[in-house]
Formats: C-alpha cells, sequence, structure tokens
C-alpha cells in the first residue's frame, strides 16, 4: 500500500490541503518489530556505505597523493576550501573574505562553495589528516546520505516495503549525475537534506487542516524544523537547494492539481512556510547580504551558458557500468557535469511503467516534472549529436523552453544542464512505487509473472547503469620549496607570483600554498569572482599583460623579444601586486619561461632547492 498519497478521491470530497493526503494512523509496534525495522534500516545503510566506499575505492586507498583523474582543478579547489576554513578557524581569521589568492583584490568565500557546513565541523579531520581526507568524506558520505535520506521518505512516506524505497533511495543516491559530480563537486553530491526539507513541507501541508475542518494557521515546531534545514543546505550547497525548490514546487502543483486547490494549500501553508523563512534568514541573512553586496560580490549576467545534447539522455556515462555499450559522438560537457546519461534501457523502462501505474497521482506529477526539467536541462537551443543546426537553413535553430526563463535572475545563475537532476528522485518515485505494486502481486495474485517480468525489466534498466569506481591519478609532487618552507624566507608582506600565475585550468598552487600552511598570499587563483566593468561572474583573476604574456609563453615554449614597454608593464604589475618573489616551478617550458623572465626584470633567476626564484622586493 502507497503511505501518506492515498487513493484519489472525489474533488468534492477533498478539501484544500487534503490532497496531499494523510499518512496511515501509526499503530504501536512491539520492540521485536521495531527492531526488525531498525535491523532492515542498517542493512540498507550498509549498503549504501559499502557502494560509496566502493566508488571511491581508488582515492580512499591515497588519500595522500590520488588525485581523482577526471576532476580537472575541482578536487584542488575543494581541498583549498575546506584547509581554508580550517586555517581561519585556528587562526580566527574572517570567514567571510581573503586575500590568499588573488592578492590583493581577494575573493568573497560567501560567493563560492566553500560548505561551511561541512568544513567546520570536519576542520579537526583537516588539520590532523589534510583535506583530502576531508574532501574524500564529503564525497562519500554524500553519496551514501542522500541514497539513505531518500530511502528513509520513501520508506515512511510513500510505500510499505523496505526493498521497494531501497530501490527508489539507491538510484537517487548513485544515479549517473550524482557519480559525474562525485569527480569533484562535493556540493551537488552532499544533497541528503533535500528530500527530508520535501517531507517536512508536506507534511506542514497535510498537518494545516484541524480535525473540526478549520485551518490551522501557524505550525511554529514545524516552520523552526524547515527552517533549520533550509539554513543549513544553504552552507551546503545554494544552487542544489534552488533547483530542488522549483522541482518539488513544480510537483506540488502537478500533484495538487486544480488551482482551487493549490490556492487553498497555499494560504494554509504561507504563515507556516513564512515563518521559517524568517527563521532561515535570520540565520543567514547577514552571510548572503556579503555574499550579494559585500566586497568581491559579482552578478550573473545571462542565458544558454551550458544545455544538455538530447543524445546524452540515451547514452551511457563513462562512469556507468554499460559504457562499453555506448554509442554516437561523444556529447558531455565535461566529465562533472554528465547530468543526464539515464540511458535507453532505463527511459524505456520508465515510459512502460508510467503507462501501467498512469492512474497513480503521484506518478503523474512525476512524470510531468521529470519531463519539463529535462526539457529545461537542454538550454536554450535544442542539440543533437553535438549539432545545434536544425530546421530549413544552415543557421536556424530550434528553441527551448530555457530560452523564455533564463535570463531571470536568481535563474540566470543556475548551471542550466544540473535541471535533469530533477529527473532523478522523480524516476525514483517510479521505481519504488512499481516495485511496491510487483511486490504485493506476489503477494495477492497467485503468480509471479507480473512480478518476473518487472525484476528482470528493471534489472536490464539498471544494471547499465550502476557506478564503478572513479579513476585515480597520482598527483604532482609539491615543489620542495614550498614543502620545506623554504618560501618563508622570501616573503615579507607581500605575495608570490607563479610563473605563470595560477589560473582555474592550472591550480596546483593552491595545494602547495596548503602544504606552506597559508605562509602567504597567491597572485591568480580558482574561484569566482567579478570581472570587467560590469562586475559579471567569472572564473580567476583577470589577467593582467605580465600574466597574459608568460601563460603564452608556457603554451607555446617560445622566448618573445622583450621591450623596454613589456618591462614596464611587468614592473607595475610587480607592484600592482605586491609581489615579493616570483617562482618558477618545474614544467615543459621552464627554460622558455625562466630566460622571458630574466629579460622582463634585467636580473637572472636564482636556483632554490627545485624552483627558480627571483627575490623583487628591491624591484618593486
Amino acid at each position: 500500500m502507497v503511505k501518506g498519497w492515498g487513493t484519489d478521491r472525489s474533488e468534492q470530497d477533498r478539501s484544500a490541503v487534503g490532497v496531499i493526503d494523510r499518512a496511515e494512523p501509526e499503530t504501536v509496534e512491539e520492540p521485536r518489530t521495531r527492531l526488525r525495522r531498525a535491523r532492515t534500516d542498517l542493512i540498507v545503510a550498509g549498503c549504501y556505505l559499502s557502494l560509496a566506499v566502493f566508488v571511491l575505492a581508488g582515492l580512499w586507498s591515497n588519500t595522500g597523493s590520488g588525485y581523482l583523474s577526471k576532476s580537472a582543478q575541482d578536487q584542488t579547489l575543494y581541498e583549498w576550501f575546506y584547509a581554508i576554513t580550517a586555517h581561519n578557524l585556528v587562526h580566527l581569521n574572517s570567514p567571510l573574505s581573503t586575500q590568499l589568492q588573488n592578492y590583493p583584490d581577494g575573493i568573497n568565500m560567501m560567493a563560492n562553495t566553500l560548505m561551511y557546513g561541512w568544513g567546520i565541523p570536519f576542520a579537526p579531520i583537516t588539520l590532523l589528516f589534510g583535506p583530502t581526507v576531508t574532501f574524500v568524506s564529503a564525497l562519500t558520505f554524500g553519496l551514501f546520505g542522500t541514497a539513505f535520506a531518500w530511502y528513509w521518505v520513501f520508506s515512511r512516506e510513500l510505500v510499505s516495503s523496505k526493498f521497494a524505497a531501497a530501490i527508489g533511495g539507491a538510484f537517487c543516491g548513485f544515479a549517473p549525475a550524482m557519480i559525474a559530480h562525485t569527480n569533484g563537486h562535493a556540493n551537488f553530491v552532499f544533497l541528503m537534506l533535500l528530500p527530508l526539507i520535501a517531507v517536512q513541507a508536506v507534511k506542514m501541508a497535510r498537518n494545516a487542516e484541524n480535525a473540526d475542518g478549520t485551518h490551522r494557521v501557524w505550525q511554529p515546531r514545524a516552520a523552526a524544523v524547515l527552517g533549520l534545514l533550509v539554513a543549513l543546505q544553504l552552507t551546503l550547497g545554494e544552487e542544489p537547494l534552488l533547483i530542488f525548490a522549483f522541482g518539488f514546487g513544480a510537483f506540488a502543483v502537478a500533484y495538487v492539481r486544480t488551482p482551487r486547490a493549490i490556492a487553498c494549500t497555499a494560504r494554509a501553508t504561507a504563515p507556516s512556510i513564512l515563518l521559517a523563512a524568517l527563521i532561515t534568514l535570520a540565520l543567514t541573512g547577514f552571510g548572503l547580504w556579503w555574499q550579494f553586496a559585500g566586497p568581491q560580490s559579482y552578478r550573473f549576467e545571462g542565458i544558454g551558458r551550458v544545455g544538455n545534447d538530447i543524445v546524452s539522455l540515451v547514452q551511457f556515462s563513462p562512469e556507468s557500468a554499460g559504457s562499453m555499450f555506448s554509442f554516437g559522438p561523444d556529447v558531455s560537457i565535461n566529465p562533472t557535469e554528465d547530468n543526464t546519461y539515464f540511458g535507453w534501457p532505463l527511459l524505456l523502462f520508465i515510459a512502460v511503467a508510467v503507462f501501467f501505474l498512469r492512474r497513480e497521482r503521484i506518478v503523474q506529477a512525476a512524470a510531468i516534472v521529470g519531463v519539463v526539467f529535462t526539457a529545461l536541462s537542454m538550454g536554450i537551443v535544442l542539440s543533437f549529436d553535438g549539432v545545434v543546426r536544425f530546421g530549413e537553413g544552415e543557421f536556424s535553430m530550434i528553441p527551448m523552453p530555457w530560452l523564455a526563463f533564463g535570463w531571470l535572475p536568481p535563474l540566470n545563475g543556475i548551471v542550466e544542464s544540473r535541471f535533469a537532476m530533477v529527473a532523478v528522485p522523480a524516476i525514483a518515485i517510479v521505481l519504488a512505487l512499481g516495485t511496491q505494486r510487483a511486490i504485493e502481486s506476489l503477494r495477492t495474485a497467485g503468480t509471479t509473472r507480473r512480478a518476473v517480468a518487472w525484476f528482470g525489466a528493471m534489472a536490464f534498466a539498471l544494471l547499465p547503469i550502476a557506478p564503478t569506481v572513479l579513476p585515480v591519478t597520482e598527483r604532482p609532487a609539491t615543489p620542495a620549496f614550498f614543502a620545506e618552507g623554504t618560501v618563508r624566507h622570501y616573503v615579507s608582506d607581500g605575495s608570490v607570483v607563479i610563473v605563470p600565475p595560477p589560473t582555474p585550468g592550472d591550480a596546483g598552487a593552491l595545494r602547495w600554498q596548503i602544504d606552506a600552511d597559508f605562509t602567504f598570499p597567491l597572485v591568480g587563483g580558482y574561484f569566482v569572482g567579478p570581472v570587467g566593468a560590469e562586475q559579471v561572474a567569472g572564473y580567476g583573476a583577470e589577467p593582467r599583460p605580465t600574466a597574459v604574456l608568460l601563460m603564452l609563453v608556457r603554451e607555446t615554449g617560445i622566448v618573445p623579444v622583450v621591450d623596454r614597454a613589456q618591462r614596464e608593464r611587468a614592473v607595475a604589475d610587480l607592484r600592482y601586486w605586491g609581489a615579493d618573489v616570483m617562482v618558477l616551478p618545474p614544467s615543459h617550458s621552464d627554460d622558455a619561461l625562466r630566460r622571458t623572465v630574466d629579460d622582463l626584470l634585467g636580473v637572472p633567476g636564482k636556483q632554490v632547492d627545485d624552483v627558480w626564484v627571483w627575490d623583487v622586493r628591491d624591484l618593486v
């Protein structure tokens, strides 16, 4: 039996808030029954945790120098976030901004994904064992916790079968999009609070009616719980919360259906929702103000940044067991943004399941939300097979729904391909409810045909997208100049200029700064900050002329002819950066870079430990 989402009744028999049905009356359980339920929950939790550790086994086995191969620079970024959080706590520094990156302008830490909700409680772990342990712990607990939270909600609110709930929870925690983000985006893996927020909102709507039929205006305890959950989620990830809020709102509207019922439900719950919002604002308001109006804040600039290719819906992710059977060109945005990749067997299976479960109101709502948000994830124009030109004429394009909404704040701050993640719990609802119906048929129909067909088809659909172990490579060692603390002798009250300065594409210097215990600020870096006169969001520092020149030399290996104007610009840039020392670490273009810096400064570099050094304190 479906719990808390009863069978349909006529609209005349429904109250405004009754469309979200009351859960079955709870009976007093015997201690043995409670123990059996708890044992089942522990077994499910153990399975989820084991699978999460399996996915990250490569990194867990080498937390000293292991690096997720497809993380690009994101693992370095999150490790820096966790390390700077612990460092600031120990030294009682401000958690709002720092000049340790992007010196002297600094960065607005509230406008970056520092995940204080994880980094602060795990600060002792970071200090004792290093930020990699904190990072892999966040990913592991994120996968496990997200799966178990959805299992808990499904088993208490949707289905009576723990096995059916476990199937739904497993899909929510280990869907291809979740595994893709595990390559580097801890904030999009740590999602266990979202189902708890959803069920709290459902309970508030369900309890908004008194026994005598009147509406309960205030639910202060429920509002406090909801406000605290939302506030905590804001410290873990704002964008996932925003996406989920839109998805859950659409689901509620699709489930409640009629305008009259929607309006009555909204009126009944509005006071408590408003109270929850005020509690959230009281807890997070100053941080949000600093994020959007403080130093180095930024604004988003428009739409159409990243949309999913429609072919990605039917393909298999490289991190899935069925990746060998994938077909067509690689249409992935990048390895951390495979937000669809459900695979054609699962889509076919879900389509058939929705047809057979079409009388279930919750399935109807889930199907609507899944389709709508998958369409939104396609971006502003339809892309097929990596090509966006369609229709008559070479440059004709098919517009997609995001074109109408993506320019509106705060929607213009969302990476639109991530809207497809709303389809994950929608699919999980169908999986859990279909499994429940298959189990019921075994008990009541006296035949195994329906159950065998369901479980066989579900295995065929889910096994190809089962997660595999994420690949891990060896991280390059930190130069001894930083690891052994030699850098301290070359820094007074200024900055270190790496040759060339770190960027979002090459942020290894952030790890060197961690290993040197943050004894110096860095020029450049990897962060989100304002760019240009319009102060729009961008990744990394605005490159100054000397930084651009050095990046070109590194890419080409060609030593340029340096003139007087370039030397003057170099000195001006060093003064702007407040530079104490320039450091050239070992690289494939280190000879060309060394000669270029010699020409720019007019003095030769000095080899110290395993790097080349130019002490520029007397030059600037």
